[in-house]
């Protein structure tokens, strides 16, 4: 297995468990470990498809962290 492969792999493997974990209510989306995971899964895999100049993925998957990580970050911020 090559480097990319790796990091890929793990990357969608960390979104399908916290998809998982969403589908089982043992960990609701929104919450800030799985915000985490989904951010750090996504940019994982964003990395793994920027390794093989795969663009589109890049793009899916770069938002997909930046989406995960400003909520992350909102998280804090009361709601008004």
């Amino acid at each position: 297995m090559t480097t990319h492969e790796i990091i890929g792999t793990i990357g969608v493997s960390l979104l399908l468990v916290a998809y998982l974990l969403d589908l089982t209510g043992k960990l609701p989306n929104g919450k800030p470990l799985s915000l985490a995971i989904n951010a750090l899964g996504a940019g994982l895999a964003c990395v793994s498809a920027w390794m093989i100049q795969f663009w589109p993925f890049v793009v899916l998957e770069g938002v997909w962290a930046g989406v995960s990580v400003a909520g992350f970050f909102r998280m804090d911020r009361p709601v008004t």
